[in-house]
C-alpha cells in the first residue's frame, strides 16, 4: 500500500516501509479525498482497488471487452481520448464496458487499424498522433449526457425512478414511492445490502434516474453524492443532488451545502443520473419521514422539469 501511495502522490509523508503512522495515514485520507472516495484513513476494499485501478497508465497492458470488466486509469484515459476526438465512450468512469467498446471499434474503423476492440501498439499509437491535432476540450459524451436530459419529458409521469435502499429508512422509502406513484412514475425498489448489486439492477431495469438513501447514525443531516470522476462528473446528477439539499426540511440541512462529488461504486457503476442521499440519525429522520418524502419528491419534480440548454 505505500509503495503504491508513494507512486501516486509523490513527495507525500509516508512512514517506514511496513509502519502504518500518521503519516501514511494522512496521505491515504489525502488519496481518498483526491478520488472521491470517503475519506476515513482505512485501506479497506474500494480504497484498495481504487489504489490498484490507479497504478495503470495506458499502454501498460492490453484493453478490449471482458467479463469481469477491465477498470483503472489506463481506461480513463482511453475513455477520454476517444471522446476527446468524438467517438462516444460514455463517462470517463475508467470501467471498460459496451460503450468503450464500441466507440474503441469506431475508432479503430476511421483510423484505417486493424477493428479488433483490443488496444495494442497500433491502436495506441494512432490515438495519440490523432489527439495532438485536436483541441477541442469538450468530451462527446458530455454533450450527448446533456442532449438526453434536454431532451426528456418535463414530467415525471410515465418515467421510471428506482430508489435504493438497504436498511434502516424503510419509512421514507415508502413514503416517497407512494407519493411518486400518485403522479404517474413508475417505480421500483431496490434492497440488496450490496451497492454494486443495486447499480447492477437499476442498470438492468434501464431507469431513467436513481435516489439511493443511506442511513448514516453518525449524522445528523442530510448529505447529497453525485457522479463525479477525474475527468467527467453526471451533469443530470449534480442538478439533482442540488436540488435534494435545496429541498429538505430544515432540521435535516447543513450549512455548507452539503453537495458532493463522490466516485463510490453505486455512483460510479450506475449508468443513468444518480444521487446518494446519507441521512442521520435514524429518530431525526422517522420523525420528518413524512416532509421528507414530500422534499425528495419535489427535487424530482423540479429535475425532470429543469432546462438543460
Amino acid at each position: 500500500m505505500q509503495y503504491r501511495l508513494a507512486a501516486i502522490l509523490p513527495g507525500a509523508p509516508i512512514d517506514r516501509d511496513g509502519i502504518f503512522g500518521p503519516g501514511t495515514r494522512a496521505t491515504l485520507e489525502a488519496f481518498q479525498h483526491q478520488r472521491g472516495l470517503r475519506v476515513d484513513g482505512i485501506c479497506g476494499e474500494q480504497t484498495w482497488n481504487t489504489l490498484v485501478e490507479a497504478g495503470f497508465r495506458l499502454g501498460d497492458r492490453f484493453l478490449y471487452r471482458r467479463t469481469p470488466m477491465q477498470r483503472g486509469d489506463d481506461v480513463a484515459d482511453l475513455q477520454q481520448r476517444l471522446c476527446t476526438l468524438g467517438f462516444d465512450a460514455g463517462r470517463v468512469d475508467g470501467i471498460f464496458g459496451d460503450a468503450t467498446s464500441h466507440a474503441l471499434a469506431d475508432f479503430q474503423r476511421n483510423a484505417g487499424v486493424p477493428v479488433d476492440g483490443i488496444v495494442g501498439g497500433a491502436t495506441l499509437r494512432e490515438l495519440i498522433r490523432l489527439e495532438s491535432r485536436h483541441h477541442d476540450p469538450e468530451l462527446v459524451s458530455s454533450v450527448r449526457a446533456r442532449a438526453v436530459l434536454r431532451d426528456a419529458p418535463p414530467t415525471l409521469s410515465g418515467r421510471h425512478v428506482a430508489i435504493g435502499e438497504s436498511g434502516g429508512l424503510g419509512s421514507v422509502t415508502g413514503a416517497l414511492r407512494r407519493r411518486l406513484l400518485l403522479g404517474g412514475t413508475r417505480v421500483t425498489e431496490l434492497h440488496h445490502p450490496d451497492d454494486s448489486t443495486q447499480a447492477r439492477e437499476a442498470n438492468e431495469l434501464a431507469v431513467d434516474v436513481f435516489v439511493g438513501l443511506r442511513l448514516n447514525p453518525s449524522t445528523s443531516s442530510c448529505r447529497t453524492a453525485f457522479w463525479a470522476g477525474t475527468h467527467d462528473e453526471s451533469p443530470g446528477g449534480r442538478r439533482l443532488a442540488e436540488l435534494v439539499q435545496q429541498a429538505v426540511p430544515e432540521p435535516l440541512r447543513i450549512a455548507d451545502g452539503g453537495v458532493h462529488g463522490m466516485a463510490l461504486p453505486i455512483l460510479r457503476e450506475t449508468r443513468m443520473p444518480s444521487v446518494l442521499i446519507e441521512l442521520g440519525p435514524a429518530s431525526l429522520v422517522v420523525e420528518h419521514a413524512t416532509l421528507l418524502a414530500a422534499a425528495l419528491s419535489g427535487a424530482l419534480g423540479q429535475w425532470a422539469d429543469a432546462s438543460w440548454d
